[in-house]
């Protein structure tokens, strides 16, 4: 069985609109060209939701911790002096993990279900039965952000 996927132009544009809402037009997301397989070269956080009913699958968001700090910041409207404590980090890259997750959910056939967000400061885990079915690697202030959706079944 292969797995339905979105478009990587629609991913793309998903990507683009929650992120220009979330963390505005200031600093633009930029392609990063890197080999499939290859982990980011940060530290990370990383968030996860999945979609369950007529489309199964899981849309994962990873951010250098540097990025997910800056979002954080963003989000919640602190300068760069103010105390930043894992907590709001780990709500942030949850509110963008659920915003993209929603939106690729509505790309695809329904009636489907998201579930909450996972966070972790680290990768996210996945069953040995998922794999990527579309992946964007980007850039934003010159640091690496990764959007993956995760299909069960075999790969294409």
């Amino acid at each position: 069985m292969t797995a339905l996927a979105p478009e990587l132009t629609d991913l793309q544009a998903v990507v683009e609109e929650v992120w220009s809402t979330f963390v505005g037009y200031e600093h633009p997301l930029c392609p990063r060209q890197v080999p499939p397989g290859t982990p980011l070269d940060a530290s990370v956080w990383s968030g996860a939701v999945s979609v369950t009913g007529e489309w199964q699958g899981a849309v994962t968001v990873e951010l250098a911790d540097d990025v997910a700090q800056a979002i954080s910041r963003v989000m919640l409207d602190l300068g760069d002096a103010e105390t930043l404590a894992d907590d709001d980090v780990a709500d942030a890259v949850g509110e963008l993990v659920n915003m993209i997750g929603g939106n690729v959910k509505s790309l695809m056939p329904g009636p489907s279900s998201l579930s909450l967000p996972a966070v972790a400061a680290g990768r996210a885990v996945f069953p040995s039965d998922a794999h990527e079915v579309a992946r964007l690697d980007l850039t934003w202030t010159g640091e690496p952000v990764r959007i993956t959706v995760h299909c069960p079944g075999s790969p294409r």
